[in-house]
């Protein structure tokens, strides 16, 4: 993968067994691989912009992780979710495609299944981009975040900074390089480090 970032993959399972397995899989194909078995920690965990794909156990009883995807999608619209379950049914496929899951595949998984899945979300989504534009798009959603927390418009900040409200607007859209000059006036304006917006790099 010269020259592209390694994707970081997010596993959401409370089976021991199966999220090692998935590791071990995951890690063994080149990605790199966290793994979670308390849904409360995932909103916050995605929050931080660090996965491209989250594979998502949503298996009854725990009706929870369905309404779990949703909180997803309410913090990340984009994020690719793959949906794994242990008894599928017609119900929680149509929830979790309604969601906008990119597939929904049964447990225990086939592991060369699963390897066409995750290779057929990296071609239709553009999962792996390049490391100068994975750049910009952190830089731009830190940016955009914090902009919005203070309680700025894109003129208020453009004219604390000197800066353009178009420049900045290509910024947060990851659309535009930000030079080390535009990000200390950024950063001076929104009263942060500049090493703020590299933190999730």
């Amino acid at each position: 993968m010269t020259g592209k970032q390694q994707l970081n993959v997010l596993v959401v399972d409370r089976d021991e067994g199966s999220t090692a397995e998935l590791k071990n899989f995951l890690t063994d194909d080149g990605y790199q691989v966290q793994t979670l078995a308390d849904p409360a920690q995932v909103v916050a965990e995605i929050k931080k912009g660090r996965f491209q794909l989250v594979l998502l156990d949503v298996s009854p009883p725990e009706m929870e992780r369905v309404e779990l995807l949703q909180q997803i999608r309410s913090v990340d619209s984009d994020l690719c979710v793959i949906a794994m379950t242990s008894l599928p049914s017609v119900e929680i496929a149509v929830r979790t495609l309604k969601h906008q899951a990119f597939d929904y595949i049964q447990k225990p998984l086939e592991m060369d299944e699963l390897r066409e899945v995750i290779r057929a979300a990296i071609r239709e989504k553009g999962l792996l981009v390049d490391l100068e534009t994975r750049l910009n798009q952190v830089v731009g959603t830190r940016l955009r975040e914090k902009r919005t927390a203070a309680g700025l418009t894109l003129k208020q900040l453009a004219n604390r900074t000197g800066l353009s409200v178009s420049l900045i607007s290509q910024i947060e859209l990851g659309k535009s390089a930000a030079s080390m000059s535009t990000l200390h006036k950024l950063a001076t304006a929104l009263q942060v480090r500049m090493t703020y917006f590299f933190e999730t790099v």
